[in-house]
């Protein structure tokens, strides 16, 4: 399911653009999550990076696109944003804000699918490797890149990165089945760990981000052969 806004304050314009992502799902099985807004200022209040793909007309009353598009970078740096305008010059001033693409008015269906095609495809090579966890107040993209670990601390955990930690509710049965394939491995209870942040193994503690994780007795057999698999994959 993939989450999309489109931000457009002609009714007619964003009627048809929703045909047509109906009329995409119908033709590919691509299902998608639809939501509309009439004006620039109203996706930007209270804007929590919780869409994949944004639609985002240009000229608006209230708030324009690119005004827009800036307000939302500043908090989700990885959605997609394809503008939608009657003015080609505006595709130059979208590298500012990382937009993928453009689509002149009056779309076309051709030009659109295209466009939606290339995005679907970026969408899939980047949800591979950010995932989005709920904290207080919102949501937090996260890129599985930059995560040193995962701690389990009762009811909730704490994802531990490049950009300091972040706290959200769950289990790490959970957030197991999601990481393990991506490189992460158990220490202990208490502790995923991502093997691409090991820094070394020391008087039975994993090296991890400057902290020391400590290694259960029954997993470190296990948590070795892991890491050692993962070292001898990179090195090929």
């Amino acid at each position: 399911m993939i989450s999309v806004a489109i931000v457009e304050d002609e009714a007619a314009y964003a009627a048809q653009l929703r045909e047509f992502l109906v009329r995409y799902s119908q033709e590919s099985g691509q299902e998608f999550e639809i939501s509309i807004f009439s004006d620039g200022d109203e996706i930007v209040e209270g804007y929590k990076a919780q869409y994949d793909l944004i639609l985002l007309d240009v000229e608006m009353k209230f708030m324009d696109g690119m005004t827009a598009a800036e307000e939302i970078r500043r908090v989700d740096p990885e959605v997609v944003i394809i503008f939608i305008t009657n003015m080609a010059q505006y595709a130059i001033r979208g590298y500012a804000v990382d937009a993928m693409d453009y689509v002149l008015k009056p779309v076309s269906y051709f030009a659109f699918s295209q466009r939606l095609s290339r995005a679907i495809q970026r969408m899939k090579k980047r949800a591979r490797r950010y995932m989005t966890i709920s904290i207080k107040g919102g949501a937090q993209k996260l890129d599985i890149d930059k995560i040193y670990y995962v701690e389990s601390q009762g009811h909730n955990l704490i994802f531990h990165t490049e950009q300091g930690d972040h706290v959200t509710s769950g289990t790490m049965k959970d957030v197991e089945g999601k990481l393990e394939p991506l490189n992460f491995f158990r220490c202990n209870k208490g502790y995923l760990v991502n093997l691409e942040h090991v820094d070394g193994v020391q008087g039975g503690c994993a090296l991890v981000g400057g902290k020391e994780l400590l290694i259960s007795r029954g997993r470190k057999n296990d948590f070795m052969e892991a890491l050692a698999n993962y070292v001898g994959e990179v090195i090929k």
